[in-house]
């Protein structure tokens, strides 16, 4: 769907001024927010470890990708690939994956445009309400196939592997928002021996009536799946959560298929005009109880 920001749940004004810094801070609590090498503490943040944050860039074999990777100072951790929603790497993501981080996890948060630009999909003052501006978007999505973001995964779950901060005696997962959600289920398929966990919140695309529909491929995967379906994804396709159900339900493996009553597509990421805290939290604690139980 990836259409979230055309109902605004947040006045343009309210959405700007939650976008910086501070306004991230007051939505996202439980963690330490970043402004460059320096923390922004939110009022009730409860961040459980310091994290170490740093940009870096991928190599894959269609070119150079940017991302960014945090980590608890010290010891190793469980890695964790995460793939935003069409809007793309940017701050909310950042903090997101410190958040994480702060959790006990090794973080990679990747720009999955980097074909076609690095840094900020979205520069300043850009709205995805505005129609050149999906365009645009929808246009470096196309070239997400399947063959490419297999190709990525190739190179982004072996990244994680050569950090000193992440444990490769456990496994790694992936988590994935909007148009992230096939994405997550690709990069599973890629090495399914080395990926645990699947996370996907308000999933595009996963699920289809098609001979090649992403769903298809969970069976070929070892991973435990978390699916999180926004209430409205649901109206439109009440199938989906049937054709996931029947693909996890022979597994042995952690799974759980949820419609989420209230939240709208796009509501996990703080700086979405559908956010929803008390469903996001929601969300981030099956999230962390599938890692838990996986990695």
């Amino acid at each position: 769907m990836c259409d979230e920001y055309t109902e605004s749940e947040l006045d343009r004004r309210g959405f700007a001024k939650a976008a910086g810094a501070a306004g991230l801070a007051a939505m996202l609590p439980g963690c330490t927010l970043r402004s460059g090498n320096k923390g922004t503490e939110a009022p009730d943040a409860t961040s459980i470890r310091e994290m170490a944050g740093v940009d870096v860039s991928v190599t894959t074999p269609d070119g150079k990708c940017d991302a960014y990777f945090t980590h608890p100072k010290g010891g190793k951790h469980p890695g964790v690939l995460i793939w935003p929603d069409i809007r793309g790497l940017r701050p909310a993501f950042r903090q997101m994956a410190d958040r994480l981080a702060g959790e006990g996890y090794a973080v990679l948060v990747v720009n999955p445009f980097y074909r076609n630009i690095k840094g900020l999909a979205m520069a300043e003052g850009e709205d995805f309400a505005d129609a050149d501006v999906r365009a645009r978007l929808f246009g470096y999505r196309k070239a997400l196939t399947q063959e490419a973001v297999m190709r990525d995964a190739s190179a982004m779950l072996p990244f994680l592997d050569s950090r000193e901060a992440v444990d490769t005696g456990r496994q790694l997962g992936v988590a994935g928002y909007c148009m992230g959600g096939p994405l997550t289920i690709f990069s599973a398929a890629q090495n399914p021996r080395r990926v645990g966990a699947g996370a996907i919140f308000h999933g595009s695309g996963v699920s289809n009536e098609s001979e090649d529909s992403p769903h298809l491929l969970v069976p070929k995967t070892k991973a435990g799946y978390l699916f999180a379906i926004a209430e409205n994804d649901d109206e439109r396709d009440p199938g989906e959560k049937t054709r996931l159900k029947a693909v996890l339900a022979p597994r042995k493996e952690w799974h759980e298929v949820e419609v989420y009553p209230g939240a709208m597509h796009g509501w996990c990421p703080p700086d979405s005009r559908a956010y929803n805290k008390a469903a996001a939290e929601k969300a981030w604690g099956r999230m962390l109880a599938l890692f838990r139980a996986t990695l």
